[in-house]
């Protein structure tokens, strides 16, 4: 026969249980992205995207063209350009017909010779080739790209890891995506994004679910940006696979045991 106090404990034992239970529940708004009360249809301002300022180790992909066909041979790899233009490879391969920032900042080309970037943009440093290319080339045309544009996904994602990115700009739901989206431990709340400017790292703690992100300056991200999703409390309990009834019903007969004995 159960006593009171064996009734009291058994009970005091179900309330701990449902309590850390509740406690690790996941809810619909942990999994939730930009929350927001008011359905009506919201504007934001766009978010201010900086220009990419090249770094040290920067690869570039160049290309020359020129109706001087005498001369442009030496500017010019037909073969793997063309392959490239029709994005037959891919952005490592590209990276081995590209150039180099060197240490000390500057790229050597054929014939111009050694040209200082570091710090300039695409569209500068196309204005730079352009101009060394004056004397040289008869109405020369260049195109620049960045060939290292890459962003790093860590933490409570279902794809962790170093992703390649050919678009002009990406933003952090992209990079989220691409590392296909959060566990449901990921927190929301809490996003850890890393990015270095002016030889400086700087770390940022976004929350995903507040629709400022849309507008904020850490909306689209830079190359070699670093997101770490970091997860939630509710994981260490993580009462899915916590064998909870197996305890309680060990707990329990324990008890009616020891009652009985005694």
């Amino acid at each position: 026969m159960i006593t009171n106090s064996v009734f009291r404990k058994i009970l005091m034992i179900n309330v701990l249980f449902i309590s850390v239970f509740c406690a690790s529940c996941i809810t619909q708004r942990d999994l939730e992205y930009i929350q927001d009360d008011n359905v009506n249809i919201k504007s934001f301002q766009n978010a201010s995207e900086e220009e990419y300022h090249l770094k040290v180790n920067d690869d570039l992909f160049i290309q020359i063209s020129s109706p001087d066909n005498t001369t442009i041979g030496m500017f010019s790899n037909t073969g793997v350009q063309q392959a490239y233009n029709l994005g037959s490879l891919q952005p490592y391969g590209a990276s081995l017909i590209s150039y180099t920032i060197d240490r000390d900042g500057n790229i050597t080309l054929p014939v111009i010779g050694k040209l200082y970037v570091v710090g300039n943009t695409i569209s500068q440093v196309s204005d730079i080739i352009l101009e060394s290319l004056k004397n040289i080339l008869n109405q020369p045309v260049v195109s620049v790209k960045l060939v290292n544009r890459y962003i790093s996904v860590l933490g409570e994602v279902r794809n962790a890891g170093h992703f390649v990115y050919a678009h002009e700009k990406i933003t952090i739901f992209d990079a989220i995506g691409m590392a296909g989206d959060m566990t449901d431990y990921g927190n929301r709340r809490n996003v850890v994004l890393t990015r270095i400017i002016d030889q400086n790292t700087i770390r940022v703690n976004l929350d995903l679910t507040k629709s400022a992100i849309i507008s904020s300056n850490y909306y689209y991200l830079s190359p070699g940006d670093i997101l770490y999703v970091k997860p939630m409390r509710k994981k260490f309990w993580n009462m899915r696979e916590f064998p909870y009834t197996v305890v309680f019903s060990t707990i329990t007969t324990a008890l009616l045991i020891y009652n009985t004995l005694n």
